[in-house]
Order: C-alpha cells, then structure tokens, then sequence
C-alpha cells in the first residue's frame, strides 16, 4: 500500500473515533445574586450653613469654633490650614472649618 492509501483508512478510523466521544457538558448559566448596597447612605449630622452667616471671616478661636460646631449640628471640628495635608475619610459628624494665613474662617463644610 502507498502512503497515500493508508492516510485514507487512518482519517476514517480517526473521525469515527472522534464522532463516539462525548458531548461536552452543556453550560448552565446562572445569574449571580442582586448585589446589595455596599455603603448605606450616611445620615449627615451637620449643616454648614447654619454656622456660615455668623462665622465667616471671624477669627478661628476656640469660642468661635464651639459656635460654629454647636450651630452646625457637628459632633467634631476640624480646623484646616493653608496647604495643611489632611486625611480624605468622610466623617458625616465633623465640622471642616477653613482658615487663611491670618487664621480667619474661610468658609465651613462637613466631612
């Protein structure tokens, strides 16, 4: 038999061996669950604005900051400088207050 011959009955044996192999197994897909909210909502406990009518421009003393913390609703306040590094975590229940160089209030957010 030449080459050419033996090639014929091997592609034979070969695609009847691969017609008998079994199916591959069917794929399910299934959805993933709902996600839920990762970060409930916060319940701000301050308001800025209260503070800013009275307080803007005022020195940055400690009588000056409890106003503003108590007319704010704040728990905590945190004075920050120019160019002062500070952390970005959001904390609902703290009172930034802003100074400039002369250590006057700027302005007043929360977080």
């Amino acid at each position: 038999m030449t080459p050419r011959l033996l090639t014929v009955p091997f592609a034979a044996m070969f695609l009847s061996a691969t017609a008998c192999a079994p199916a591959a197994p069917p794929t399910t897909s299934r959805q993933a669950p709902p996600m839920s909210d990762p970060m409930p909502a916060m319940e701000m406990k301050c308001n800025p604005e209260a503070a800013k009518a009275e307080l803007l421009g005022q020195p940055a003393n400690e009588a000056n900051l409890e106003r503003a913390r108590a007319a704010s609703g704040a728990e905590h306040v945190r004075v920050i400088k120019p160019d002062m590094m500070v952390t970005l975590e959001f904390n609902p229940s703290r009172l930034n207050v802003d100074v400039d160089e002369a250590g006057n209030i700027t302005n007043l957010r929360c977080g």
